[in-house]
């Protein structure tokens, strides 16, 4: 018979009261995920379940490095006003995930965590305005990580084939990766049952070049809400993409459990 799988003492919603009242954790990691179409062949859940894959495995390897570390339950909603063409696209809007998170840090520093991560896996939230408004209320120290952008960019060109926006290459080699079972393949041929992730570009060039940002309409964008080729992805582009996010989220944890809050922090 095989053996029940044991609490991770640094999964928040696996472990016990009879832990955490003789514990002192040090850094909370609040992973920030979405409820989105993602093209015609990953999960809704995706976003959440790159951040839950990602978040667990970072806290455990700074975890067994020394870090008091603990990865609070994701959040599964992220700002979709984007894709409010789509069928259950779940929204909340920015002010909303604000004032969640804003909750959220107040728990934390009534219990004496004064140490917060948001790993943010979804491109429509923007939480560095929240960052600048927390600053110097709270006691919490925030920092933040998109980990598709800064984290890996330049990384990125060096594993996947492909540059991509939304449900190409990157994200659904992690998918293949860490929860393949829900990723739609050909039953004969084991290929992809997703479109090309085509985009169409706008009418002016500024924005076309990135000299001038819009929110994106995705219906007009997409074709099947995809945003990059998902066709070269592989389970191997995401286990190495994933080892370089332990490799750097989890240095910068055990770091961060280890700081001293005075005040000259973080510097």
């Amino acid at each position: 018979m095989a053996a029940e799988p044991a609490m991770r003492p640094w999964i928040l919603s696996e472990t016990n009261y009879a832990h955490v009242k003789e514990y002192s954790y040090e850094v909370a990691v609040l992973p920030m995920g979405a409820t989105e179409p993602h093209n015609l062949h990953l999960p809704y859940g995706t976003d959440t379940f790159e951040a839950e894959a990602i978040g667990s495995r970072v806290c455990e390897a700074a975890f067994q490095r020394g870090a008091k570390v603990v990865m609070l339950p994701p959040i599964p909603y992220g700002t979709e006003t984007n894709q409010s063409a789509f069928p259950l696209s779940m929204n909340v809007n920015p002010s909303t995930l604000g004032q969640i998170i804003s909750d959220l840090v107040d728990s934390l520093a009534n219990h004496g965590v004064h140490k917060l991560l948001i790993l943010n896996s979804h491109g429509g939230n923007d939480f560095k305005p929240l960052l600048r408004e927390l600053h110097g209320s709270t006691p919490v120290q925030i920092f933040l990580a998109d980990w598709f952008r800064g984290t890996t960019a330049d990384v990125k060109p060096q594993i996947f084939e492909n540059p991509d926006d939304h449900a190409g290459e990157m994200e659904t080699s992690l998918a293949l990766a860490y929860f393949p079972h829900l990723v739609a393949r050909d039953l004969q041929t084991g290929a992809l049952l997703a479109d090309d992730g085509a985009t169409n570009p706008t009418r002016f060039t500024a924005v076309n070049s990135g000299w001038v940002s819009i929110t994106r309409p995705w219906h007009l964008l997409t074709t099947n809400t995809g945003s990059g080729n998902p066709h070269q992805a592989s389970a191997e582009k995401g286990e190495k993409l994933m080892q370089i996010l332990v490799e750097r989220l989890s240095q910068f944890l055990v770091e961060l459990s280890e700081a001293e809050l005075d005040d000259q922090f973080p510097f």
